[in-house]
């Protein structure tokens, strides 16, 4: 399993009038988390697509418990718990500096070549990388 924490500061642009994080933001969190997962692994969104392969999202799920707030000091962690193939599935949890779970998310992302046309395989840049992280 990869696992992989990064933080990120709520802005005042991030809430609403109630003064809690927009729903809609989590889902930047998770963009912000899985490109600094990568990252740290050598890999680059950008080196990625100027091969021709980018990262759609399939799928988005998210589940709220607590609101983030202005000012709060996000730990976003993200989890792969399998090797990927066509997709790529991330699961995060979202914490408060209390350390409290406030959300948990998944996100299902395919590898698609854009000359092609169509879903393809893991990059093999990906697999390399990852592949020590799977082994038993």
């Amino acid at each position: 399993m990869f696992k992989f924490d990064t933080t990120y500061r709520v802005r005042y642009s991030d809430t609403d009038k109630m003064g809690y994080m927009y729903y809609g933001h989590y889902s930047r969190l998770y963009e912000i988390a899985r490109v600094e997962s990568l990252r740290s692994l050598g890999i680059r969104y950008r080196d990625l697509e100027d091969e021709g392969i980018i990262m759609p999202v399939y799928e988005n799920k998210s589940k709220y418990f607590v609101p983030a707030r202005y000012d709060d000091l996000l730990t976003i962690r993200i989890f792969l718990r399998s090797l990927p193939s066509k997709r790529i599935v991330f699961d995060y949890e979202i914490f408060n500096e209390e350390e409290k779970l406030i959300h948990v998310g998944e996100t299902t992302l395919v590898f698609f070549d854009q000359k092609k046309e169509k879903v393809v395989a893991t990059p093999q840049i990906i697999l390399n990388v990852l592949e020590p992280f799977f082994k038993e």
